[in-house]
């Protein structure tokens, strides 16, 4: 497996990661231990979750974790994980921001839920403006210090915002945000592109985007208004269905037949290959499901394929 170091850490993670939110949801416990080994079986070592996952299903916030964490105890499989999860979204009435008090029962909170005495990369969920930032930095200092996190990442900074949080991590000598979690994938290229993902490079940030299939659009199942309710995410996905989503629809169908590929795995690995990109997260409800986008690690677009679908994304001809 092709392993990529994640930003400045010491932790190598493969170029797919597993989206560890519908674990506890639209994936019962059963379906995810089955959907964790093989993942892990297959080579891939990186999962990411949220102390939030899932809040807005009836098992709540903390499921996704709790399930991790029952499954790294049934397969002993622990040491084989890049454990990814987050903190910082609300959970409960006064639980929510980064401020040191919250940031230290939180850690133990996701400790416990996930069974094991350190989490690999611990991530900010969102910034928090009302919150200082050197409060936040020293508070993930001493958690590395005392061994509870291994690394610390962002997700959903402004660029100027993370920037801010780089410096003040470099003048303190502190932990320094390792990745950035945006919203990226061939539809949802703007925002990233405007302004972190040269920010990232420039600063050795890695990159791991959410999203990285659209909520399910780029895999092709949602080609009508009418295909929206063949899933419980197919809500999400209406804002799609316009003319440069399908137009990318189509490019992605033209550049799988030539593979003899799937979209879901060429819209995965056009992710892959752009500059600054550490590795795309994506979900699975079921095993089937997971080796479909497994195979994304495996398939090496062409200059022209990339190109293709460049130019099928652009927002200039929409």
């Amino acid at each position: 497996m092709d392993l990529r170091r994640l930003g400045k850490s010491d932790l190598m993670v493969a170029p797919l990661i597993l989206g560890g939110n519908v674990f506890g949801w639209t994936a019962d416990e059963a379906t995810s231990f089955a959907i964790l080994d093989a993942f892990v079986d297959a080579g891939f070592n990186a999962v990411d979750t949220a102390d939030v996952y899932s809040r807005w299903a009836p098992a709540g916030g903390g499921a996704s974790e709790t399930v991790i964490g029952a499954w790294f105890k049934a397969s002993g499989k622990r040491d084989k994980v890049v454990l990814m999860t987050k903190l910082g979204s609300e959970m409960g009435e006064g639980m929510k921001g980064l401020s040191a008090k919250y940031m230290v029962e939180a850690v133990e909170a996701s400790l416990k839920r996930l069974q094991t005495d350190v989490i690999d990369l611990y991530q900010s969920h969102r910034d928090d403006p009302e919150t200082g930032q050197d409060e936040t930095a020293e508070a993930y200092e001493r958690l590395v210090k005392a061994g509870k996190v291994r690394a610390i990442g962002a997700s959903n900074f402004e660029p100027e915002r993370l920037k801010s949080a780089l410096d003040l991590s470099a003048a303190k000598g502190w932990a320094r945000y390792q990745s950035e979690q945006p919203l990226y994938n061939l539809y949802d290229r703007t925002g990233f592109e405007a302004g972190m993902q040269q920010l990232c490079i420039e600063n050795e940030v890695g990159v791991i985007p959410y999203y990285g299939l659209a909520s399910g659009f780029l895999t092709g199942k949602y080609r009508s208004e009418a295909d929206l309710a063949k899933s419980p995410r197919g809500r999400g996905v209406k804002r799609y269905l316009d003319e440069r989503g399908l137009r990318i629809l189509a490019v992605l169908d033209e550049v799988s037949a030539v593979h003899d590929a799937s979209p879901a795995q060429v819209a995965l690995a056009w992710v892959m290959a752009q500059p600054g990109l550490t590795g795309p997260i994506a979900s699975a409800t079921s095993v089937a499901q997971l080796a479909e986008l497994m195979g994304s690690a495996r398939l090496k677009l062409t200059e022209q394929d990339l190109a293709r679908l460049d130019w099928a994304s652009s927002t200039e001809l929409a």
